[in-house]
């Protein structure tokens, strides 16, 4: 498995992926454009099929071949808080440790950058409390997150989403 940065031309390719959770409500809709904005803050785990000396040149030039194996974004709130966002696996990739090489990038990121905390609201706790993260009160979310983001949920403001933080 390799982690990469994504690219404009991921986008549709990570559109097709979220689908199914955006439908389900577990995941926000995002646009394109929305994408395109933010795809900075993305990073996409791809299958690996080269030999291990071959990673270097796979992080800077994806084949065609690559399979798209899961997806999550790191966002900045404030100068000491990060969100991780949007963490999604195919299906075929669940509990292979896809979603884990996925939160520790955004960690190593997230501890690079200067943050002090980083926030995440999810349907699985036990994944990120086994990574360190602590269940946190709603209340700890900040409120450019709530109106920005958790007013366009469709379960807003019945929110069953738990919020943990990982002091890093």
């Amino acid at each position: 498995m390799i982690i990469t940065k994504a690219k404009l031309e991921h986008i549709p390719l990570m559109r097709e992926i979220l689908q199914p959770e955006v439908q389900k409500g577990v995941i926000l809709e995002r646009s394109e454009e929305v994408m395109a904005n933010m795809i900075r803050s993305y990073r996409i785990a791809w299958q690996s099929t080269q030999k291990e000396s071959d990673k270097v040149k796979e992080n800077q030039e994806k084949s065609a071949n690559s399979t798209l194996l899961g997806l999550c974004a790191l966002h900045i709130h404030s100068l000491s808080l990060g969100e991780i966002r949007s963490l999604i696996v195919a299906p075929a990739f669940r509990r292979k440790g896809v979603a884990t090489a996925l939160i520790l990038d955004c960690l190593k990121e997230a501890k690079e950058l200067g943050l002090k905390e980083v926030l995440v609201l999810t349907y699985n706790k036990a994944l990120f409390e086994g990574l360190g993260f602590n269940e946190v009160s709603k209340e700890k979310i900040p409120n450019q997150k709530i109106w920005a983001d958790c007013i366009l949920c469709k379960h807003f403001p019945l929110c069953d989403e738990i919020a943990l933080i990982k002091v890093i």
